[in-house]
């Protein structure tokens, strides 16, 4: 029980109502922002998405499966988010968030099934929420994902005026018998790289160090537009792959770069050779590391350096892979083999990067 002063409690009786707005919290706001929410979710239902947006809990029906694997991922989009404040762009962050959960998932042979996001901020503006979310309902249609729910808070005096947190939980299905789990994959497999579209979702934190704090960089269009580049989707490539039956394992390159996702798919006892001069490292990666005179391996761990997705496939199915690939739109470039190694579980060798 909360006892009050009693000169408090006398003085409370001549002051003025103080409700949840007065406390930083616009219940109306929020209502007009879940009215765009429930616009957008809605263009991403399918027949197998069984409840509205408001629902305590979303019910979606898993049908046509025999043995179902259930695969979920959840993700953030890390301080790219800052660059979406600094420019008042926030159309396509949400775009970056699915696109990421999407690849997490497809790499073990998933296709995603529903998304749900987390939107928190300081003080809600509708029309913000109206282009984040539109943003996250946009990548689930083009992932043929359904938003089927989320979370928007509004929590005074935790984020600053301006700012948001926004977070994603996705997930995806897979026949028990075609998981990917990288065991197949064996001394002698070809390495195969899809391109990025930039950094993607991580090193921002460095990167706006040295784009912003050291050289002192001012945020025009053409820095911004190649900032917010969105966050690449492999799902096609990789499901022309698994219909073909040529891949043997996948590496979503994210936080740690080629260095850290790749060996998350090998077997024990072997390693990725990886000849960094079979593809040309974007400009915006050089300059960052002109800038800060990077320790190349910090370089290698910090960021893609150009390469997004990482697949592996047989020897003999080297061919066929690249024609599939190339088929669904990418230009493949064969970076590299499986080899045994004891030690090092990825061996750089050619080039300067």
């Amino acid at each position: 029980m909360v006892v009050l002063p009693t000169k408090l409690q006398s003085e409370m009786a001549f002051k003025k109502r103080i409700g949840y707005k007065q406390a930083g919290v616009n219940i109306d706001e929020a209502d007009r922002a879940v009215g765009f929410i429930r616009k957008h979710a809605r263009t991403t239902f399918s027949r197998q998405v069984l409840t509205d947006i408001g629902s305590f809990g979303a019910g979606y029906l898993l049908a046509g499966w025999k043995q179902p694997v259930l695969v979920s991922s959840a993700d953030g989009v890390g301080t790219k988010i800052k660059i979406a404040f600094m420019t008042g762009r926030h159309s396509t962050i949400g775009e970056d968030l699915v696109n990421h959960c999407v690849n997490d998932i497809a790499v073990q042979g998933a296709v995603p099934l529903f998304f749900l996001d987390y939107f928190a901020v300081g003080r809600l503006d509708a029309n913000v929420a109206d282009q984040v979310v539109g943003g996250v309902a946009r990548g689930c249609r083009n992932n043929h994902c359904a938003l089927i729910g989320g979370e928007t808070a509004e929590m005074p005096g935790l984020y600053q005026p301006g700012e948001y947190d926004l977070a994603g939980f996705i997930v995806g299905a897979v026949e028990r018998n075609q998981m990917l789990t990288g065991s197949a994959i064996r001394e002698g497999d070809v390495l195969i790289g899809l391109a990025s579209n930039g950094l993607h979702t991580n090193g921002y934190s460095l990167a706006r160090k040295l784009l912003f704090e050291v050289a002192g960089c001012k945020l025009d269009e053409a820095l911004s537009g190649e900032l917010l580049r969105v966050h690449r989707s492999y799902l096609k490539p990789l499901r022309a792959l698994i219909a073909e039956r040529v891949l043997k394992g996948a590496a979503h390159i994210t936080g740690g770069g080629i260095t850290d996702n790749t060996p998350r798919i090998l077997p024990e006892g072997l390693a990725a050779r990886v000849d960094v001069s079979t593809w040309t490292i974007p400009p915006i990666f050089e300059k960052l590391r002109e800038i800060g005179n990077i320790d190349l391996a910090d370089y290698r761990r910090t960021f893609n350096l150009g390469v997004g997705m990482v697949v592996v496939v047989a020897h003999r199915n080297r061919t066929k892979a690249l024609e599939i690939l190339q088929s669904a739109g990418e230009t493949p470039f064969e970076i590299g083999r499986v080899v045994k190694s004891r030690r090092e579980r990825v061996v750089y060798v050619g080039g300067a990067a």
